[in-house]
This record gives structure tokens, C-alpha cells and sequence, in this order.
């Protein structure tokens, strides 16, 4: 990744990163530690659940999705957090095996006005599986800093 600062998220800009692999082991474990429900944990009982298998749970595709969100739309130079998300949507499955994208569209930019070395970006992410389908929607407002003197 580049280093990226508050002038390089235009809005309207769109952006692929990716894919990360849906691991079934990091499914199950990840299902034990913080989603224990029988369609994230144990193979035999998800075939005959409701989702015909095994799927991850929604808030290890949300981790999935930070991942890349982290390593490569959001640059460790400008990144300065973040006040929260909204509208998180689950829209389908997600399987081990699968491979998923993100798609990241730059809703909006704007420089702060109390604090000018900073600006915040609101973005639309989707995550996106390998056949084009998607599984993960939602707003993203991050704190991002503006280009310093001298910064390319």
C-alpha cells in the first residue's frame, strides 16, 4: 500500500482489495471464541441448519472485511481512527473457501473545521465473493490527516 492522506480519498473513487480466503478453520475457532452457534462451529449439525453448512459468523466476515479495509484502503501514514459505522448489513453467507473483495466507493470528503490537519472520509463498503455476489454492506467514517508540507 501506498501512502495515502486526506486529498487522495475523491469522492466517487472506487477501489478493489483483496481477496482474503474464508479459512474453515478460522470459522470454527473464531465461532468457539465469540459466536457459538451450531452453524458456525460444528459441520455436521450446519448441514442439516438452516444455511445447509457451515458459514461464518457476521462479525468474523466484519473482521475479514476490516483486514483488508486496514492493510489497504486506509494508510498507516494519515489513518487516525474511527467514530463508528453505520447501516452493517449481512446480505448472504459466507463460506469457508470463499474469496472475498472489498469495494470501497468514497461517499464524501471533508476537511474538519475545528482541527484543519485532518478531514473525515465517509465511505460505502461492500464485501464481494468470488462470484460477484454481495455479502457484506456498510458506511465507514474514518479520520484521515491531510497531506503534511513536503508529503507526496
Amino acid at each position: 500500500m501506498s501512502d495515502r492522506w486526506f486529498q487522495d480519498y475523491v469522492p466517487g473513487t472506487t477501489s478493489e482489495y483483496g481477496p482474503i480466503r474464508v479459512d474453515e478453520e478460522e470459522v470454527v475457532d473464531f465461532g468457539r471464541r465469540f459466536d457459538p452457534q451450531p452453524f458456525h462451529v460444528d459441520a455436521e449439525a450446519a448441514s442439516a441448519g438452516p444455511f445447509g453448512g457451515l458459514i461464518a459468523s457476521g462479525w468474523h466476515t466484519c473482521a475479514l472485511m476490516m483486514r483488508l479495509l486496514a492493510d489497504q484502503y486506509l494508510s498507516p501514514v494519515s489513518s487516525l481512527g474511527s467514530p463508528g459505522i453505520d447501516e452493517l448489513r449481512w446480505i448472504q453467507p459466507v463460506r469457508p473457501g470463499d474469496e472475498l473483495t472489498l469495494r470501497a466507493t468514497v461517499d464524501q470528503a471533508r476537511l474538519s473545521r475545528s482541527k484543519p490537519d485532518r478531514g473525515i472520509v465517509h465511505t460505502r463498503v461492500e464485501l464481494v465473493d468470488q462470484a460477484g455476489a454481495v455479502v457484506l454492506t456498510l458506511r465507514a467514517m474514518n479520520l484521515i490527516r491531510t497531506r503534511p508540507d513536503g508529503a507526496r
